[in-house]
């Protein structure tokens, strides 16, 4: 009577799809800043465009 061994790679895939999303998430949060800090230097410039037309 053989056993076949049974290859179970679960743990390894699990491991490997956490790291992914770990690097994704290393990627995207310098990423956010810089988009952010973009969109509040627009928003800046729309509301000193807007106190401007305004005349104050």
């Amino acid at each position: 009577m053989t056993f076949k061994k049974l290859k179970d790679e679960r743990g390894a895939t699990a491991i490997e799809y956490g790291l992914i999303a770990a690097l994704i998430v290393i990627v995207m949060i310098p990423a956010m800043q810089v988009v952010g800090g973009n969109t509040n230097g627009m928003y800046d410039r729309v509301t000193n465009q807007i106190v401007a037309a305004m005349g104050r």
